[in-house]
């Protein structure tokens, strides 16, 4: 069953899991992915620059923004930087990769499946280091306060020192028999390292030490089977101010006080996928692949887009007054952020777009399963 769970979420096939069949858009029976219909548009979109990385199989390949820079990964070991969309350099790390991309002015840090973590120069890709993880690497790297934090496939949190790679600290809880496979990086912001566990708990640590500081229960586990009693935060949580939100699959999403882990509110939400934040709303994209816009201070419904019914959604992105998604066809939405409705539409290549979207200033950052990596803007 376990094989099953992370096959459903890493590998996007949910064949074979009978009792998710609900959520499979390819299901020989029950409901089907929504088709596209034709939209009003009241924004244009288009792509500003394209490069491509390599494909990423199953893997969800998260780019790395820094500053005007872009870093891309691919399944094969390639890793590429690219600067207002010219290619500056290409190297090979020598072995396969499955862990997205963490990067800072300095270095870039990818990770493979046999665990190695793997640090190259940003200036010209040069290795700089390398270090172990216990388990296969399935996240992005977070960098910051000199340290690189690493999420495993054991749902382990390590800090190594980012000037030589030498583990500085390492955290792990226990974990229920029956977990999915979360590709969703850590967070750092100031003293705290933030992540979401199996059981629906959001855990927040020191980047001193890796010392527990406080714990939030985002979902509690409920149900009469093992399946049913999944309730993982496998998307990484978000930040506004003092107030620090997550959602959990099969449970909900809820917004804490950042400092001391205090709830601020709660609602009922499914999500593996994740949700955004800007200075208005929390954005939530649900497992039918319906987009909510909720009100920051209470969690109430502002709307709902259920017009992608099964497609396979990303989380949301805020960017310029729209809120971006894309899905399993390689088609990126853009919906109004007043209301939910569609604005503009652009199709990539056709491939799954399975990361999560990023932001580059303006602009926003795709990268497909087909290992292209785009930078769209909507006017």
């Amino acid at each position: 069953m376990k094989k099953c769970l992370a096959t459903v979420f890493l590998a996007l096939s949910l064949a074979g899991c009978s009792t998710l069949d609900s959520i499979n858009p390819f299901a020989s029976s029950g409901p089907k992915m929504a088709v596209l219909q034709p939209i009003n548009a009241s924004a244009q979109a288009r792509v500003v620059w394209r490069e491509s990385v390599g494909k990423t199989d199953v893997y969800a390949f998260v780019p790395a923004v820094s500053g005007s820079t872009v870093y891309a990964a691919s399944k094969d070991g390639n890793l590429i930087r690219v600067d207002d969309g010219k290619l500056v350099w290409k190297v090979n790390a020598g072995q396969p990769l499955s862990g997205g991309v963490g990067a800072d002015e300095k270095m870039v840090v990818v990770g493979s499946p046999k665990g190695d973590l793997l640090a190259f120069a940003s200036a010209d890709g040069q290795p700089l280091w390398k270090a172990k993880a216990t388990s296969e690497i399935l996240s992005p790297p977070a960098l910051g306060e000199g340290i690189v934090v690493v999420r495993s496939g054991d749902n382990r949190l390590a800090a190594y020192d980012a000037l030589d790679g030498k583990r500085k600290w390492f955290y792990q809880r226990p974990t229920p028999a029956l977990s999915l496979r979360v590709t969703a990086s850590p967070v750092i912001a100031g003293k705290y390292v933030f992540a979401g566990f199996p059981g629906g708990k959001l855990i927040a640590v020191s980047t001193t030490n890796g010392a527990a500081l406080w714990e939030g229960t985002v979902a509690l586990p409920k149900g009469s089977s093992e399946l049913d009693r999944v309730a993982d935060i496998t998307s990484a949580p978000v930040i506004s101010g003092r107030t620090i939100c997550a959602v959990a699959f099969q449970g909900r999403v809820a917004c804490f006080d950042l400092g001391n882990g205090n709830l601020v509110w709660a609602r009922d939400m499914s999500s593996a996928v994740g949700l955004a934040i800007d200075a208005r709303y929390l954005y939530v994209t649900d497992d039918k692949g319906s987009v909510h816009a909720l009100d920051m201070a209470s969690g109430a419904s502002i709307w709902k887009q259920d017009k992608l019914f099964l497609r396979r959604v990303t989380a949301p992105v805020p960017l310029r007054g729209l809120i971006a998604v894309a899905d399993v066809q390689g088609v990126v939405h853009f919906l109004s952020r007043d209301d939910g409705s569609f604005v503009a539409r652009l199709t990539t290549d056709g491939s799954p777009v399975i990361a999560p979207l990023q932001t580059l200033g303006n602009l926003l950052l795709v990268q497909t399963s087909n290992g292209g990596v785009y930078a769209i803007e909507t006017q």
